[in-house]
């Protein structure tokens, strides 16, 4: 039995789920049985086992056994364990230790106390063990339910590809709320004026940028060759620090150029 480890409300909301009950699970695994016995046996027969099957009920209080570990961790392991239980045989090949003809010996695991232990019993009824575990004909072994159900299959499709729509059309709209500003747009946010001069009342035009790095101004970006020789010029006045000769003819360059 796989179990989600959550679900969707009606509300939207996710409600996440980590818990079998196993004492429930086990009381009504006991009921089934029972009744199933009862359904099976004549009024004769119920007459003679009843005190049996009433014992059984009132000395397990608790529920028949019911083997349902909570499993987590590795997805991959967990599918392996059931897959092989859905295309394989109930025991596996390697676990046939020997075979006389007339009796089977094999190992298996007890799950009481977990450790491996060899048994060897008669063929006809080994077969008998081994062929309960054979489906009947037509017998479906995966069954799916909510939205893996083939019934609404169709139908959860469309309702997917109509979340997926909307998804989609805010993601482009949340691009576009967090899209990265202009320089011209954060100047205007932090002053509340556009960057203008104050004397020609002419925009200002982004150009680059300097910033300090290891205790000296340094010029981080430049839109081109002669931007970068203004700022390497500004950064000049503003430290009074020779700049090298290349950034001086540059800087030759952008006046000759103006």
């Amino acid at each position: 039995m796989l179990v989600t480890m959550g679900g969707m409300k009606k509300n939207g909301e996710w409600k996440t789920y980590d818990f079998v009950p196993f004492g429930m699970l086990r009381k009504q695994w006991q009921t089934v049985v029972l009744r199933l016995i009862r359904r099976k046996l004549s009024d004769r027969e119920k007459k003679q086992v009843q005190s049996r099957l009433q014992k059984a009920y009132s000395e397990n209080g608790e529920g028949f056994y019911v083997y349902a570990p909570k499993q987590k961790g590795n997805v991959k392991r967990q599918l392996g364990y059931i897959g092989r239980y859905m295309r394989r045989p109930a025991i596996a090949v390697s676990r046939i230790e020997a075979y006389d003809g007339e009796t089977v010996t094999f190992r298996y695991r007890d799950k009481t106390d977990g450790e491996e232990k060899t048994e060897t019993i008669p063929v006809e009824e080994f077969i008998g063990r081994l062929i309960r575990h054979i489906p009947d004909e037509n017998f479906k072994t995966i069954r799916y339910y909510g939205v893996y159900s083939r019934r609404i299959k169709s139908l959860c499709k469309k309702l997917v590809s109509e979340w997926q729509k909307a998804a989609r059309r805010w993601i482009v709209k949340a691009k576009r709320i967090l899209k990265r500003r202009t320089w011209s747009e954060r100047v205007q946010e932090q002053t509340g004026k556009p960057p203008c001069c104050p004397k020609c009342e002419s925009y200002y035009e982004y150009k680059g940028e300097a910033c300090l790095e290891d205790g000296r101004l340094k010029v981080k970006y430049a839109v081109c060759s002669t931007s970068k020789a203004c700022l390497e010029r500004m950064i000049r006045d503003v430290t009074g620090v020779q700049e090298t000769k290349g950034g001086q003819e540059k800087e030759k360059a952008a006046e000759r150029a103006a």
